[in-house]
């Protein structure tokens, strides 16, 4: 397939291949009519022949040239397969494009530092697997890094250790850098309510802004009922990507938990 695609990635070898979709053709005509000089056309051809998409035909003095439609077939299923697939996760684009333009709008309104202290965030979702599940989703290190950071990251430290005064961190990469954030539980009581501060960090170790965490796991009858308030503080100018990002960010977040949930259910 790559073979393929590089060789009709050539203008020329393209229009050749218009041509040939018509009818058989012979390299003079075929020059003719691309416009190309005959040597020229006659490379075109041996590597449109290489890769299988046309074959020659000697005929006494002359060499006819037909297209092969089996490879443009197998292509054609390809593509078809590599839109289905595209198709299927557009969510993804739109999730970056909704990023985009809340990332647009803070940046008009972050003037100076603590600007977008006190805002306030809520989340409430309806979670299929018992309340001493998901609580432990929240506790167990394991298993909140199996749904907290994105899956194209490595998690190199991830824990909320459920009693006062217990660390919350989040600290993982990828290849363009590291992203951390450190804090401490303020009050934890076991299959019910976890509250704790999580502040984003640079590089040097400097507070970007911080969260304060706020959850409340309720048993229903279908499983648990998880309510998520987020209170931000200490907001700074360079802020700006993380604050546009925390509501998308948090029901990906949030979409992941679910998901995770269900598959260890099945």
């Amino acid at each position: 397939m790559e073979q393929i695609a590089a060789a009709l990635g050539d203008g020329a070898r393209w229009r050749i291949v218009e041509l040939l979709a018509e009818r058989p053709r012979s390299v003079g005509e075929l020059a003719e009519l691309t416009g190309l000089r005959q040597p020229q056309t006659t490379k075109h051809l041996q590597t449109l022949a290489r890769v299988g998409l046309v074959t020659v035909f000697p005929l006494g003095q002359r060499r006819v040239y037909a297209i092969e439609a089996a490879p443009l077939k197998e292509l054609e299923n390809r593509l078809g397969a590599l839109v289905a697939t595209i198709t299927a996760n557009e969510g993804e684009r739109d999730v970056l494009a909704r990023y985009r333009s809340a990332i647009d709008a803070e940046t008009k309104a972050a003037d100076r530092d603590r600007w977008a202290d006190g805002r306030a965030f809520s989340f409430d979702r309806a979670l299929s697997a018992p309340r001493d599940v998901v609580w432990r989703h929240w506790t167990e290190p394991e298993l909140l890094a199996s749904w907290w950071a994105p899956p194209s990251m490595t998690v190199t430290d991830c824990v909320i250790e459920a009693w006062p005064g217990g660390r919350a961190v989040l600290d993982y990469r990828d290849a363009e850098g590291r992203y951390r954030s450190a804090g401490k539980v303020h009050a934890a009581k076991e299959l019910e309510h976890l509250e704790f501060d999580l502040s984003v960090l640079d590089a040097q170790g400097e507070t970007f802004f911080t969260g304060h965490y706020d959850l409340r796991f309720t048993e229903t009858p279908g499983g648990t009922r998880l309510r998520l308030d987020l209170r931000i503080t200490e907001t700074t100018v360079e802020a700006v990507p993380f604050i546009a990002g925390i509501e998308t960010g948090w029901d990906k977040v949030l979409d992941n938990l679910a998901a995770r949930l269900i598959q260890e259910k099945d």
